[in-house]
């Protein structure tokens, strides 16, 4: 009777084991990059996978790529050892953070921003095994967790932007700070505001020729499946207000707030993106290998739709510029979603020296790399 008591436990072990095998290879995103469109000549294959909530991106000039995440609160670097177009090396370069979806390098250091802190790791790539301690540039930023998520990058004015969302869905903030895009120094010093009424960019660039501000950032919830539309917008003066909470899209006032603050006050969007679309990274192209007419056009990550009746988004979309002013948008790259249901989501966009396009995506956790062959 003992031993048929010990054979019983072993066949139910062996079957929970077999159970929690089946639940994790269930739970692996299912990648289907066949059922990504995109443009005639263009195609998409795996940087990397396994890259658990891969997020904001930044690529240094030797070619490591760092990559932060949100919800895992680590920070990974990537290596394409061989030059075959696909990370061979996955280093951790920090892992326990609060939200550290923020990836910045400068003169040999990598900045990293949580939700009140951003840290400095200096010599990162003499160091990918072992990396130092860092260094804390700042404790300054408000800790609320709400939309406290950053994006954060160096400015041709060598200043590090942070941007500070909003910590609601909606609301007036006693803190000036809230509702922002900000600079500061490489230390840490001279915080100023340069954008005000912005409820949370997670993704902002600067125009190759003029050099000035362009960001996204997500329209609030609750107002409908179709409104507010989601902005694409451009800075041409510290200080500006794009809006939030008292306008959205330029011309809409909001129910409560907006009494009072007609949206001429504000700066419009550059671009109406659609409602909920969820954009977060951007960035113009400047690179040589996909045709001349895609040069200083502008490609936007949008993460897509979390509470619409039917879900939008989930795309790598294309804003036409003619110079300084948008033109148009249209789908550069779909496919993440499936009727209604989604296998990835892109958060971000990087360019590789070749000029070939990378593209974050935090449920499916991998990196796509998007090619375009003559």
């Amino acid at each position: 009777m003992k031993s048929y008591k010990w054979s019983l436990l072993l066949v139910l072990c062996a079957a929970a084991g077999w159970l929690a095998f089946t639940q994790l290879r269930e739970e692996k995103p299912d990648i289907q990059l066949d059922k990504i469109k995109l443009p005639t000549g263009f195609k998409i294959e795996l940087f990397a996978e396994n890259v658990t909530n891969a997020r904001s991106m930044c690529l240094t000039p030797s070619g490591t790529l760092f990559v932060g995440t949100r919800d895992e609160g680590s920070v990974y670097a990537l290596v394409d050892q061989n030059g075959d177009h696909k990370a061979d090396k996955m280093y951790t370069i920090a892992k326990g953070l609060q939200m550290p979806n923020g990836v910045a390098f400068k003169d040999g250091s990598l900045y990293v921003a949580e939700v009140s802190k951003i840290w400095r790791f200096d010599r990162i790539e003499q160091n990918l095994t072992n990396p130092p301690k860092p260094v804390l540039i700042t404790d300054k930023y408000p800790d609320k967790t709400h939309h406290g998520w950053k994006y954060i990058a160096f400015g041709p004015d060598g200043k590090l932007y942070v941007p500070v969302g909003a910590p609601c869905n909606v609301c007036e903030s006693e803190d000036p700070v809230f509702n922002t895009i900000t600079r500061i120094n490489p230390d840490g010093s001279n915080r100023e505001i340069v954008a005000r009424g912005v409820r949370n960019s997670v993704g902002f660039t600067w125009h190759p020729q003029t050099k000035e501000l362009w960001f996204t950032d997500n329209g609030r919830d609750w107002m409908g499946d179709d409104a507010p539309s989601c902005e694409l917008n451009h800075l041409t003066r510290p200080g500006e207000h794009f809006g939030f909470p008292y306008c959205h899209q330029g011309d809409l006032p909001d129910p409560k707030f907006g009494a009072g603050h007609p949206c001429s006050e504000f700066t419009p969007p550059a671009m109406k993106l659609g409602p909920h679309v969820a954009p977060l990274g951007v960035e113009f192209y400047t690179g040589n290998q996909f045709p001349t007419n895609y040069k200083n056009q502008l490609f936007i990550a949008e993460h897509g739709s979390w509470n619409r009746a039917n879900k939008i988004g989930y795309r790598i979309a294309l804003v036409h510029m003619q110079g300084n002013q948008c033109t148009s948008v249209e789908n550069f790259a779909e496919g993440w979603l499936q009727g209604e249901t989604s296998w990835g989501r892109p958060v971000d966009i990087e360019w590789m020296p070749d000029g070939s396009m990378l593209v974050s995506d935090d449920q499916a956790n991998a990196i796509y790399r998007i090619s375009y062959q003559r």
